[in-house]
């Protein structure tokens, strides 16, 4: 390796680090719990704000009040999951945070050429179909009713579920947001 090479590693822990490993590297720790992912969220309003075509006014507003309702109120939303759900593979709330931006600004962008076009009740079910899959696509089936229950909860609106459904129970996973209709509607695969 050439002199002028730099590499860079991010790991989760360091027990498979040799000692010659440790020794060559410089090890920057930041702990989970002193970086957390509020500034994630924060991060992401404020550059969003600062372009102002790609957002509605109000959306930083809509965020920090939804990101409080169902992840702080009354309950730690990210202690429930590690300790109540069970993962197919554990992630850190800063991934799902970070899956949740990630899915959020991708299902906002046809509102870039109509930011006006977005209220608050249609930005709240969209921030909840991101919830689900940025916090919950990892859940096993149960989990994923539970966790359905757990956004009843908290007073959301969620899509109705259909009786006629005898095999597994609907959940939130079982729809997606419709621009059109401005509501829910059943996930189906688009025709090619």
């Amino acid at each position: 390796m050439s002199e002028n090479c730099k590499m860079v590693f991010e790991v989760e822990n360091l027990n498979n680090a040799s000692p010659a490993t440790v020794s060559r590297c410089g090890i920057i720790f930041i702990s989970p719990s002193n970086l957390g992912w509020r500034p994630l969220i924060d991060t992401w309003c404020k550059d969003r704000a600062e372009v102002k075509e790609l957002c509605h006014p109000e959306e930083g507003a809509w965020t920090k009040k939804l990101t409080t309702k169902y992840f702080t109120q009354n309950t730690d939303m990210f202690m429930m999951i590690q300790k109540d759900y069970n993962q197919v593979m554990k992630v850190l709330p800063i991934i799902m945070i970070n899956q949740l931006l990630n899915l959020l600004t991708a299902i906002l962008q046809p509102y870039v050429e109509s930011p006006g076009a977005i209220d608050e009740a249609s930005f709240e079910k969209i921030w909840l179909y991101c919830v689900a899959w940025g916090c919950g696509g990892l859940f096993e089936t149960e989990d994923r009713e539970k966790f359905h229950k757990f956004l009843e909860s908290k007073n959301a609106p969620l899509p109705s579920i259909s009786a006629s459904k005898s095999v597994d129970k609907e959940t939130i996973f079982d729809y997606s947001y419709d621009i059109n209709s401005k509501g829910w509607k059943m996930w189906e695969a688009e025709e090619w």
